[in-house]
């Protein structure tokens, strides 16, 4: 079993950006399944970082996409229109 190295921040345990990143990628890997765990997961994931990382940004921005993705279609309902002769 591997451990993954932890720094502590104010007695915080965080994973370093290296590690979440590594993390991110499996977790979007190709051909993996997107669901709502794996979102929930994301976003514990970018917890992890600093708020003004630019890889907290970066992932951020990906994941608001990634979403946007795999959103429920909408149908647009095509009105019927009747013409007048």
């Amino acid at each position: 079993m591997r451990v993954a190295h932890i720094h502590s921040c104010g007695g915080v345990a965080l994973l370093t950006e290296q590690e979440v990143s590594r993390s991110w990628i499996r977790l979007f890997a190709g051909g993996v399944e997107v669901t709502v765990e794996t979102f929930t997961k994301a976003e514990t994931l970018l917890e992890e970082l600093r708020p003004e990382s630019p890889l907290y940004h970066r992932l951020q921005n990906e994941l608001e996409e990634i979403r946007e993705l795999h959103a429920p279609k909408k149908t647009k309902k095509k009105k019927a229109q009747k013409l007048k002769i």
